[in-house]
């Protein structure tokens, strides 16, 4: 298969698996989902959602956000890990939003950068699934399965972004983005992955990641 076969393979895989795609943070705008996308920072979806529901019903805009202490959103927010520095950074940015924006969360690099605790990818994911505006936000899984496929050399997420963006349709970003996040959780996983059940990688993965998962399963 030519790289462009292979990138078609996948396109046409995941579109086959996941017709239809289901966000992974629930959130109700553009603040909730850029809250619930800085608290998911080394934590899990799952344990977001069940978290964002008890801030946002004290706080769902940064105008009752502000209201709140540092100390009371790190307590509702403990559970997710790194609760201080996020707490300090939700509490940072409700300020600097209604200071710089009328309240509102703008739909730009710049600005979204700017905000305490919002890196890159939070800006990126925010782009994308508040603004609609064709974004490839990358995390562990992107990362991982780009190397996988031979997408990418795997160095740093910046160089996973770059080349993502230069191989898929910039149509199909906001769609590939969380199709391919879905696929690493279900199919291609760090851990306890089993090749049989992930075809894309089973069918175009790179070769020696494919020679060290036999290997590696002989040698036990």
């Amino acid at each position: 298969m030519t790289k462009a076969e292979k990138v078609q393979f996948v396109i046409d895989t995941l579109k086959e698996i996941y017709p239809t795609i289901p966000i992974p943070l629930d959130h109700k705008d553009p603040y909730t989902l850029l809250i619930a996308v800085l608290m998911s920072a080394q934590s899990t979806d799952v344990r977001v959602n069940q978290i964002t529901p008890l801030l946002f019903e004290r706080a769902d805009n940064p105008y009752a956000m502000v209201k709140l202490s540092v100390e009371e959103i790190r307590d509702i927010i403990r559970p997710v890990g790194l609760s201080p520095m996020k707490a300090k950074g939700i509490h940072g940015l409700s300020e600097i939003l209604i200071a710089k924006h009328n309240g509102q969360v703008p739909a730009n690099y710049p600005d979204l950068e700017e905000l305490p605790a919002v890196g890159h990818k939070t800006a990126s994911v925010v782009m994308s699934q508040a603004f609609g505006i064709q974004a490839f936000p990358v995390d562990t899984h992107i990362h991982r399965l780009m190397y996988r496929w031979g997408f990418t050399n795997g160095k740093n997420v910046v160089q996973t972004e770059k080349d993502a963006k230069r191989l898929f349709p910039e149509e199909l970003w906001n769609d590939l983005h969380l199709q391919i996040i879905w696929y690493g959780r279900q199919y291609s996983p760090a851990r306890g992955w089993d090749l049989e059940k992930d075809i894309i990688t089973k069918t175009i993965g790179r070769k020696s990641v494919i020679e060290e998962y036999y290997n590696k399963k002989t040698s036990r």
